[in-house]
């Protein structure tokens, strides 16, 4: 399924990389520009009535704002979000041009460093093509 954003293995790669690190707590991913986004995967038993625009653009804003007030600090580079909700989580990977979130059920700390460092690595071997 090519999407206009992403080719059709792209998008398919981040949805098995999803899926290989979440299984069944897999709510949703969607790709993400800063001027367009692409829902690649709702899990069958979600409604499909989100407002992901208002999302991306938060998540667009949010990044940059977290990776300027933390430059230079001795936490680090920024690496990825996670944002807690009463009913599952948000895991967001972004860098300068593009990023992905991933919704879930509950998880562990480890699930989402797996699931974040493997879309980081995507990601980046985007920015080297």
């Amino acid at each position: 399924m090519a999407t206009g954003l992403l080719t059709s293995e792209a998008s398919e790669q981040i949805v098995t990389t999803c899926r290989t690190a979440i299984g069944d707590s897999l709510r949703s991913v969607t790709y993400f520009t800063r001027d367009d986004y692409e829902q690649m995967y709702l899990r069958e038993d979600l409604e499909r009535d989100a407002d992901l625009a208002t999302f991306i653009g938060h998540e667009w804003r949010g990044f940059k704002t977290t990776q300027t007030a933390y430059e230079g600090s001795e936490l680090g580079a920024y690496d990825y979000t996670i944002r807690v909700f009463e009913n599952g989580f948000l895991v967001r990977v972004t860098n300068d041009r593009e990023g992905v979130f991933v919704t879930t059920d509950g998880l562990t700390v480890k699930d989402f460093e797996e699931v974040a460092t493997a879309l980081d690595s995507f990601l980046s071997e985007r920015e080297i093509s």
